[in-house]
């Protein structure tokens, strides 16, 4: 368990003093971010080896003032993370294993239910309200009032490495007072996987917890011996602070104000579940109380520090953690906060014409920084879709990977991790993908038996949930993984890593051609992104993303001279190439789009209106020799572009699951059919922030940038991460918008939400503008690199600064206007190869070309974009200007 540790009275802390106590939380709008310098005196000396800072650290915050109870909040580290609400409390929520995915985890376990405090005699978030809660980057903040001239501001923050998390109080008093404080904590030693209905459920396995006082911390065990179902295994937490408690207590609740607790029913059960719950029918947790008093001086903000800590390799292990980060809270902080803003320097890009974007792109970036996870000592087993749990089938020391939503999806998955691969090279994140893909080969290859075949869902644990050889699907996960390296590699150049993932790459695509296609038709089989009742055996989706595979694939074995599979991969692209057209486009009744699925066995087309009909439009090809293009034609992916853009398929924030029909619009919209296509299927007006980050790349492949085309979708998921009015969490990408079929996260009790921070989203932000927009797209594997801006439509400059490439950053800046279209970059990498550009707008021809004042011979290419003029150079400062007419 992750321990809460304080530093203050005579060690209070400048640090947070600065970023705590300073009033930096007044609300923003989504326009608009702060950054807050003034640091107050604090009136406390700190001791001799630790230094108050003149300028901490600081970070633009996003805050709300409203329904702070029903908003949850997530504070992550790449080991250690916590779930709440914004006032600070922990109701029971998450449906994996029911109401128990909240509260304080070091992957593989969780630790803790959650921990309150209670000031001069009455809780915080309750006797004493919360009144502000901020997002920063790396930390949240929350603002409490206790009357009586008595402030506390609350900081939580989890570094990244120990696997232990922060939480500091900083009091504010109008007079001098010793201030009653005291913490409580509720453990739940819990391994990640069972869940609440699997076999074995932790109704099953959950033991339960004992606690003690050691020292100046609450300890929680949960120990057991070789016969238990999981096996021997030792989990520990701690909590505590550096201040020394003047009393303790333990016992079987503690939870804070929420005792006596309200508990909610195993899931599965006939009894119904109380709309809001404490603690569930699993938990086997037990409590304890640490009480001090708290010096505070007139006019000057004291911080206390508390740690949690854990581990699932025993009790000495968390101590170790938690002193680790207890020593040493300002230091942990500050580092925390000194990278974040690294990462904001990363792929810095300015839209003027866009501001709304352009924050997003800031806020996806630390979305992403969030989102890494590591586990280690992870015991591989397939359990078969939670039906079994067999001897564990081997073992893995390191898993590292971007954790797809919290909190019920924290863990490692192949298509989460594919798409948001996209979004991770376009900010620079090269090691964390890197280690998602790895980790997807090392679990696949032991668990599938080398035969090729990407699991899709893995807990820290081990847990291979499905993906296994004998699960009928994810065909379109191992289809993706190539595309996902390949992506990598022209990024960075690692040839190393390619080679690393080449063999297990060519096996996926020969585990798809030679085992997934039962009919030999040419067509994949297997289970995809969408499952819905009456598809063919046939995926759209999987279709789609093989052919690309085999083309990335192909790229790569020529790069390493493997002839034969070059030839293979290149030959089954073309066949499936040549047909598709005719094989998947639904031409009749209006329909205007591809078929969701084929049915064997006539291959018959089944229409559905699922947002995979827009992949085919997603997906580009490598070519040799070619620009990439999308699979779509040209003709057909504008048609099904422009139909996907109609009320039928399209809602406020983006694109639905499911559009609308004769027999599929639950309310019977006037105008909201845009087909007679007969169809048993209902709507589902879900806007999922992939569906929408899908259509926005679409878009953007067929350079479509208008109001009403990829911008539509890029503000739609901007919205629903930035807009006050909109978001759960400030700042976060959640995974479902609030519209259509889907009531708002915030509306629906905490055990039946969607995830309030998603990773995948960022794909529909930070790949349109650093790929489409800004027409960054490098081969750095052949030492080749393309910049070609298009500006969207109605804006006349974007600009981007330290987009990090393999070799070095290129800063790019687009701008038109005056008839004149001028292209300013600074490449920093050696012996490349550039072809600098800019895409024509429509209609207007080349008068002349000019490359760093010299006039230059130039040439126009045709593709998706448009009318692409591009000349030759290579690494430096360059400006292209191209005058029309």
């Amino acid at each position: 368990m992750r321990t809460l540790r304080s530093s203050i009275g005579l060690t209070a802390t400048a640090l947070i003093a600065g970023v705590l106590s300073t009033p930096v939380l007044a609300t923003q709008s989504p326009q608009r971010t702060t950054e807050a310098n003034g640091v107050p005196d604090t009136g406390v000396s700190l001791p001799a080896n630790r230094r108050a800072l003149d300028h901490p650290p600081r970070t633009p915050e996003l805050t709300t003032t409203t329904r702070l109870e029903d908003r949850r909040a997530v504070v992550l580290g790449d080991r250690f993370y916590s779930t709440s609400t914004e006032d600070g409390l922990y109701p029971a929520m998450g449906f994996h294993t029911r109401g128990e995915m909240g509260g304080f985890w070091t992957p593989p376990v969780k630790l803790l239910d959650g921990v309150w405090f209670r000031v001069d005699g009455a809780w915080l978030g309750d006797g004493i309200p919360a009144r502000r809660f901020g997002s920063g980057w790396g930390y949240t903040r929350t603002l409490y009032g206790a009357g009586g001239g008595l402030t506390v501001h609350r900081t939580d923050a989890v570094p990244d490495g120990p696997r232990a998390g922060l939480i500091g109080l900083t009091f504010r008093s109008d007079t001098n007072r010793r201030v009653p404080l005291a913490l409580d904590a509720h453990s739940e030693l819990m391994l990640s996987y069972p869940w609440g209905e699997t076999t074995p459920s932790q109704l099953a396995v959950n033991k339960q917890d004992s606690g003690s006082v050691v020292g100046k911390t609450l300890v929680f065990r949960e120990r057991a011996g070789a016969g238990h179902p999981l096996g021997a295994h030792d989990w520990a937490a701690v909590v505590g602070s550096n201040l020394a408690p003047v009393a303790s207590d333990l016992g079987p609740d503690h939870r804070g104000p929420q005792d006596p607790a309200v508990i909610c029913p195993a899931s599965g059960t006939a009894e119904v579940a109380p709309t809001r719950c404490d603690d569930t029918a699993y938990g086997a947790g037990t409590g304890g109380q640490l009480r001090y008093r708290v010096p505070v001086s007139a006019g000057r903000p004291v911080t206390v520090w508390f740690t949690v800590a854990g581990s699932d390799r025993g009790l000495d292990r968390a101590r170790l953690a938690y002193r680790n980060v207890v020593r040493a809270p300002e230091a942990h902080l500050q580092r925390k906060i000194n990278d974040r803003r690294a990462i904001d320097r990363r792929s810095a890009v300015s839209l003027p014409g866009d501001r709304l974007l352009q924050r997003s792109i800031t806020w996806s970036k630390q979305n992403l920084a969030d989102s890494v996870q590591e586990s280690r000592h992870l015991r591989l087993r397939a359990v078969n879709a939670g039906q079994s749990f067999p001897p564990v089938q081997g073992r893995l020391a390191h898993a590292r990977w971007l954790g797809a939503g919290w909190p019920d999806y924290p863990w490692l998955f192949g298509t989460d991790g594919e798409y948001t691969a996209f979004a991770s090279v376009a900010m620079g994140q090269f090691a964390d993908i890197k280690a998602h893909l790895r980790s997807l080969r090392d679990v696949s290859e032991i668990v599938n038996d080398r035969s090729g075949k990407v699991v899709h869902e893995v807990t820290p644990d081990g847990a291979v949930y499905f993906g296994a050889n004998a699960d009928p699907g994810n065909t379109d996960e191992t289809a993706k993984f190539p595309s996902a390296v390949a992506l990598i590699w022209r990024w960075t150049g690692d040839d190393a890593f390619r080679d690393r993932m080449y063999d297990f790459s060519r096996r996926g695509m020969r585990y798809i051609v030679n085992r997934l296609d039962e009919d030999d038709d040419g067509w994949p089989e297997g289970l995809g992104n969408v499952e819905r009742e009456g598809m063919g055996e046939e995926k759209l989706d999987n279709t789609v993303y093989t052919i690309r595979g085999l083309r990335d694939l192909a790229d790569m074995a020529r790069s390493k001279g493997d002839g034969a599979t070059a030839s293979w991969a290149t030959a089954v692209a073309r066949r499936m190439e040549r047909r598709f057209e005719q094989a998947w486009w639904y031409g009749r009744d209006n329909a205007r789009q591809y078929a969701d699925s084929l049915a064997n066995p006539d291959n018959r087309k089944v229409f559905q209106r699922h947002w995979i009909g827009v992949t085919p439009m997603d997906a580009m090809l490598a070519r040799r020799g070619a620009v990439a293009r999308p699979l779509a034609s040209k003709p057909h992916g504008a048609i099904a572009l422009k139909q996907r853009q109609r009320p039928c398929y399209t809602g406020q924030f983006g694109l639905y699951h499911t559009g609308t029909g004769p027999t599929s619009d639950p309310l019977g919209n006037p105008g909201a059919t845009c087909d007679s296509v007969v169809s048993t299927v209902p709507s589902e007006r879900n806007v999922f922030s992939l569906n929408t980050a899908i259509m926005a790349v679409a878009e953007g492949n067929f350079g479509r940038l208008g109001a009403d085309q990829q911008q539509y979708y890029t503000t739609g998921n901007a919205r629903i991460q930035l807009d006050p009015r909109v978001w759960e969490m400030p700042g976060a990408m959640p995974e479902i918008a609030p519209e259509g079929d889907f009531t708002p996260n915030i509306d629906r009790p905490f055990n039946e939400r969607s995830m309030v921070l998603q990773a995948w989203g960022a794909y529909g932000t930070l790949w349109p503008v650093v790929h489409q927009q800004l027409g960054v797209s490098p081969d750095l594997g052949r030492d080749r690199l393309r910049i070609v801006p298009k500006l969207p439509s109605g804006q006349h400059r974007i600009a981007g600064q330290n987009i990090r490439l393999g070799g070095g950053p290129v800063d790019v800046k687009a701008l038109r206007g005056g008839g004149v279209l001028r292209t300013v970059v600074n490449v920093e990498l050696g012996n490349v190869r550039l072809k600098l550009g800019h895409v024509l707008p429509a209609g207007k021809r080349v008068q002349g070309v000019w490359l760093d004042g010299e006039p230059v011979a130039w040439e126009v290419q045709r593709t998706s974009r448009g009318r692409e003029l591009v000349v030759r150079t290579g690494g430096g400062h360059h400006r292209l200007v191209v005058n029309l007419r």
